[in-house]
């Protein structure tokens, strides 16, 4: 069996990019992490203009933004709220790389069912409590708006429901999606 040595550490000064040498004199033995370098475990090196400022491998921003408080007939019991789903990607389960959409509370909802009933192996976060007084106020739609930014930024960015959910792609990219389909 061949024996395989260990490389000698190379002695560095700080003028050749390391924070300010003491840790080479602290005797702990460890190697000093050069500043302004990346570092993914035992191999420091510099990151290229690409790495830093280019595309990343997979991306995912989705938004809810843009409430919109509607009035179909003169009744104030038909008043409901939409919301702008906004959603950017790379990801190859979302079939589209830019879209938005318009959905309802009540879409939220349904969807949020549909995703606990196919995934049992995930657990799908609450959505904002519902609201009985108030709830065309605009702090209130706000709120509500956040909760339900924060529902959909956890449900899109879980790798399981990405790839094993039959509802969530629809849900956050196609205009025509019906919660009465489902």
């Amino acid at each position: 069996m061949q024996r395989i040595e260990p490389r000698p550490e190379a002695q560095t000064s700080p003028a050749q990019g390391y924070s300010n040498g003491a840790e080479q004199q602290n005797g702990r033995g460890q190697a000093p992490v050069p500043t302004g370098f990346a570092s993914t475990g035992a191999n420091p090196h510099t990151q290229s203009f690409e790495e830093i400022y280019g595309v990343p491998e997979n991306f995912l921003e989705i938004e809810v933004i843009d409430p919109q408080t509607h009035q179909p007939t003169a009744s104030p019991s038909s008043r409901y709220t939409t919301y702008l789903i906004r959603l950017s990607t790379n990801i190859p389960a979302f079939k589209l790389r830019r879209s938005e959409v318009r959905r309802r509370y009540s879409d939220f909802e349904v969807f949020r069912d549909l995703l606990e009933r196919e995934s049992a192996r995930v657990s799908i976060p609450p959505l904002p409590g519902k609201v009985y007084l108030n709830r065309f106020d605009d702090a209130v739609i706000e709120e509500r708006r956040r909760g339900l930014e924060r529902f959909l930024r956890i449900v899109a960015g879980h790798p399981l429901l990405q790839t094993g959910s039959r509802v969530l792609g629809g849900f956050v990219q196609d205009p025509a999606w019906d919660k009465n389909l489902w």
